[in-house]
């Protein structure tokens, strides 16, 4: 498949992966098009491997990874964090506002690894190999990923609701 086909049937997905994982949608697609930057240019290596939409989740999440390192882009990140995330079906709107803005905030508050460790896994639909690969971790690692990351948001529901507005 050529570069264009490609990024024409991938993009919507590699946006939306991109804004689970930044929690923006300006941030997201400019992550994605620095990576498909890149990865015009690495085209036919990429499009020789068995899944080349799992390489450039991966360039996404190494992206990503690494805008966020930076402390000032941090900062940006928590206060710019809006409601991106799709929201289950409820019939009152304003409830699906609500339980999507609280999971946003949720997942802005856990290091880069664990949110990418669970946006690919519960999302993505990804298992334990795929994620590793994409990370360019150990499946164990994974798994203690996501369970440090599952016990930090137990921890965040079990507050009285109080005391997380004071934060």
């Amino acid at each position: 498949m050529d570069f264009e086909r490609f990024v024409v049937a991938q993009l919507p997905g590699l946006i939306r992966y991109s804004t689970m994982l930044a929690g923006d949608r300006d941030l997201a697609q400019d992550v994605v098009q620095d990576v498909l930057v890149r990865a015009h240019d690495r085209w036919p290596r990429i499009s020789a491997t068995d899944r080349p939409d799992l390489y450039l989740k991966r360039m996404v999440t190494n992206e990503y990874l690494s805008w966020r390192r930076s402390r000032a882009r941090r900062a940006a990140t928590l206060t710019r964090w809006g409601p991106t995330l799709a929201a289950p079906d409820v019939a009152d709107h304003a409830e699906a506002t609500a339980a999507r803005s609280e999971l946003n905030q949720q997942l802005a508050a856990l290091p880069g690894r664990q949110r990418a460790v669970l946006i690919l896994g519960y999302y993505e639909g990804c298992d334990d190999a795929e994620i590793a690969d994409l990370l360019g971790c150990s499946p164990g690692s994974v798994r203690t990923y996501r369970s440090r990351a599952l016990a930090a948001l137990r921890a965040l529901l079990a507050e009285p609701i109080t005391t997380r507005g004071d934060r």
